[in-house]
């Protein structure tokens, strides 16, 4: 198993606190299978320009990978080209930061044509600046058929390649958005409203659209993004109406923006809904900052003005008191929120009533 070192800043009118960040860092590397040997946190007024933390601190992170055998030093935050061939040259070990993480996560979960050429575009965009810090192999010169000639450098050639496959992807990508347009065209033809569930990953969207919809095929594991595409299917509400419900790809702190722009055919799907269904783990300690990166991230892609209904999920792990203390930070309204755990069963028929309530008042005041 590899071993990582992880290291992250500690700056002004930072967002969320460095150790939550790397704490969730930490459990990104897990689901890679990568152990974290070890982490260090630095207080700085700006990043370092030429090594992200002071080169002080770099030494100290080569003795310490080196005694405990960690061959990869993982940064919370992004780098520059130039930091990560900077670190690597006195650390002497492999460099990610959080968007790589995030990125190996998706390569490993994609599953159908559409996620892997969505994920595969993120990773090309990412290497290409990147490619400079590589080493000298990048500094070669080289010649042959399909190249400039003779004085054209390994990177050059790397470089261009990459950037003709993205063009590539970016064309497949434009006729699968296509094809979901007509798609959502057919829907509204047929008034059939749909409502799609969003959240962190993992919070519990997949296991409630296998629950409510009854299909047992759809796969609900307790991982981080383990959904990549959408999946939608009929459910029933207890008006005799029928909504399509769709899952999609999860939410989490700093994600990357090449994979939003990569994904954004996949999230125009939530952009398209009726209303929203946002699952927040209510069990989770930071409750609050989760639905704040929602929030944003919904803002992020053009859905912050959806209406929504929350869902407050995995009750089964918290106490009744803890429940209510928690619905009180967040702020939300009874009316607006519903307290489930799909372990139990409970709260799903209320999730129901409420679906099914929010769309006739959605309706009325339309008429």
């Amino acid at each position: 198993m590899r071993k990582a070192f992880l290291a992250a800043l500690e700056l002004p009118k930072q967002m969320f606190a460095p150790t939550i960040l790397l704490d969730e860092l930490t459990l990104l590397l897990e689901n890679l299978g990568i152990q974290t040997a070890g982490t260090v946190i630095q207080r700085r007024e700006r990043p370092d320009s030429a090594f992200l933390l002071g080169k002080g601190k770099v030494d100290e992170i080569a003795l310490f990978c080196k005694a405990a055998g960690a061959d990869l030093l993982v940064c919370n935050e992004s780098l520059t080209p130039g930091q990560r061939s900077n670190l690597q040259k006195i650390v002497g070990v492999e460099v990610w930061d959080r968007q790589f993480v995030i990125m190996k996560i998706f390569e490993k979960r994609a599953r159908t044509s559409e996620a892997k050429l969505q994920v595969e575009m993120a990773l090309c965009k990412y290497e290409i600046p990147h490619l400079k810090g590589l080493g000298a192999q990048m500094s070669r010169l080289g010649g042959g058929i399909g190249t400039r000639g003779p004085g054209e450098t390994e990177f050059e050639r790397h470089r261009r390649k990459l950037e003709r496959r993205v063009r590539d992807i970016g064309r497949k990508l434009e006729t699968m958005k296509h094809k979901r347009s007509l798609q959502r065209d057919r829907r509204r033809k047929m008034d059939i409203p749909v409502v799609s569930l969003v959240g962190y990953t993992n919070s519990g969207k997949s296991s409630i659209l296998r629950v409510l919809s009854g299909d047992t095929s759809l796969v609900a594991e307790n991982r981080l993004f383990s959904t990549l595409d959408t999946f939608m299917r009929r459910v029933d509400l207890p008006s005799g109406r029928t909504i399509l419900l769709s899952d999609t790809v999860g939410f989490i702190r700093d994600l990357p923006p090449g994979l939003v722009t990569a994904f954004r055919t996949t999230l125009e799907e939530i952009v398209a809904s009726t209303f929203l269904v946002v699952v927040l783990d209510i069990a989770s300690p930071d409750a609050q900052d989760i639905r704040d990166v929602v929030e944003h991230t919904l803002h992020e892609i053009g859905a912050g003005e959806i209406p929504r209904l929350f869902v407050l999920n995995k009750i089964d792990l918290i106490s009744s008191d803890t429940l209510n203390a928690a619905t009180a930070r967040l702020g939300i309204e009874n009316s607006q929120s519903i307290a489930t755990s799909v372990v139990e069963k409970r709260g799903l028929p209320e999730l129901l009533d409420s679906m099914d309530l929010f769309l006739e008042k959605m309706e009325a005041s339309q008429r």
